[in-house]
């Protein structure tokens, strides 16, 4: 996979659109783009060794769950290919963390979309809310806006 910085803040993560992606007017299905810009963050931290083996995460930081998420829609996807999702993280707090988001087209020149979503480190013990780690404020700087 290839990120590409944006300057100032984040990055922008390709993503390829497939035809079970599609709804029936061809365009890309609206509950597709939380999966898209799911796969687009788990690559993004995967390649920083944060990951999921065996179904289990690789680090504590990686067990969160989604607290808030919205989207806004502008200009659908049409068909199959490339899109860009570009991600950054606003703000990281003691237990959550704001990313925000944007669909881009394949060239950068159309947002299709923007968005936020709210992730809460739980810990797996007590499935209570927890701190993160100094190591994940250390590879979330890249993100921060």
């Amino acid at each position: 996979m290839t990120t590409v910085t944006e300057p100032g803040y984040g990055v922008t993560i390709p993503v390829t659109i497939h035809f079970d992606d599609l709804d029936a007017q061809g365009i890309l299905h609206n509950a597709r783009y939380g999966v898209l810009f799911e796969r687009a963050l788990l690559a993004w931290w995967g390649e920083r060794g944060w990951s999921y083996a065996g179904g289990r995460p690789t680090r504590p930081d990686a067990f969160n769950v989604i607290r808030e998420y919205s989207i806004t829609f502008h200009a659908p996807i049409a068909g199959t290919g490339r899109a860009a999702v570009h991600l950054w993280l606003e703000k990281i707090g003691t237990t959550s963390a704001d990313y925000r988001f944007r669909f881009l087209s394949e060239d950068g020149t159309v947002v299709h979309a923007e968005g936020r979503r709210v992730n809460v480190r739980l810990d797996p013990a007590t499935m209570r809310p927890a701190p993160w780690s100094d190591d994940a404020r250390t590879v979330v700087k890249e993100l921060l806006k």
